[in-house]
């Protein structure tokens, strides 16, 4: 009946998502039951989402992912050739205009934390190397926080930076070993969580972008495989091929090597773009 009334949408689209929508919300209100203060309850969690949304905040997406929405809608439209790298989810606290770096350079602008480097090869479903490949990564700090989340506390773009391979499409540059850290859980979807009896932690990754043109966009993390929250990520992000070795590297000549004084985490991870379908 819902569905007989949208027949003049303003597209076929329109009209087949909002048939869909309706179908199965209808379908679970039959199978749940809900009374109406069930029912008003769940209408004043949403209202409280959108109150939590504010430019720097986005309460919606927040649910989306806990709720493995994110990860489903990524995957729908990730489908990539067999070798090629895994997308993972893009995460609340990118920013676009992050400083660009040559080979090398170290993103950690306050020298806080375990020192590491991260390197590796960005090549084509075939194996070949790819040159002028852009490479956009971000981390949270060494206490779980990004720079965004500490204004006034970090340097501005500390823990950022974009960087562009060469001929042999090798990148590596310098940071500190993240941690895990909780998403913001001091809203209706955190409450949400505690009652569900789930934490709010993500397991320490590292973002990235690769990117260049002719190629898919790939958005993605690589993790640390000692985190304890490996296994349980709040927003399901966490993918076996996206799992990165840290090896600790105590050896003066080669600390000296990387520019710097003392042992250090050695983490190196390649990335396989497939073609971009025409």
């Amino acid at each position: 009946m819902v569905a007989a009334r949208n027949k003049n949408a303003e597209s076929e689209r329109l009209k087949e998502v909002m048939e869909v929508i309706t179908r199965k919300l209808h379908e679970a209100v039959k199978e749940i039951e809900p009374t109406q203060q069930e029912w008003f309850e769940a209408i004043m969690f949403l209202t409280k989402i959108g109150h939590m949304c504010d430019d720097w905040r986005q309460e919606f997406i927040l649910l989306s992912d806990v709720l493995g929405v994110s990860m489903l809608v990524d995957a729908v439209n990730s489908r990539r050739p067999s070798g090629a790298s895994e997308n993972t989810v893009l995460g609340p606290f990118h920013v676009g205009d992050a400083p660009e770096y040559a080979m090398g350079h170290n993103i950690c602008l306050d020298q806080k934390g375990e020192d590491m480097v991260v390197r590796g090869r960005v090549t084509d479903v075939d194996g070949n190397a790819l040159e002028g490949v852009k490479i956009d990564v971000w981390q949270a700090n060494d206490e779980g926080f990004y720079d965004v989340q500490q204004k006034g506390i970090q340097p501005d773009f500390n823990l950022r930076g974009v960087f562009r391979t060469g001929p042999d499409g090798r990148y590596w540059f310098r940071a500190v070993r993240p941690k895990h850290y909780s998403i913001p859980d001091d809203g209706p979807v955190g409450d949400l969580l505690n009652r569900l009896g789930r934490h709010p932690f993500r397991p320490a990754h590292l973002h990235y972008i690769v990117s260049k043109d002719g190629y898919d966009v790939l958005t993605t993390h690589i993790f640390d495989p000692e985190d304890k929250y490996l296994h349980s990520d709040s927003v399901f992000g966490v993918k076996e091929g996206l799992i990165a070795e840290f090896n600790c590297i105590d050896d003066p000549a080669s600390s000296e090597q990387v520019g710097f004084d003392g042992p250090y985490w050695d983490v190196e991870f390649d990335f396989v773009l497939a073609p971009k379908e025409v």
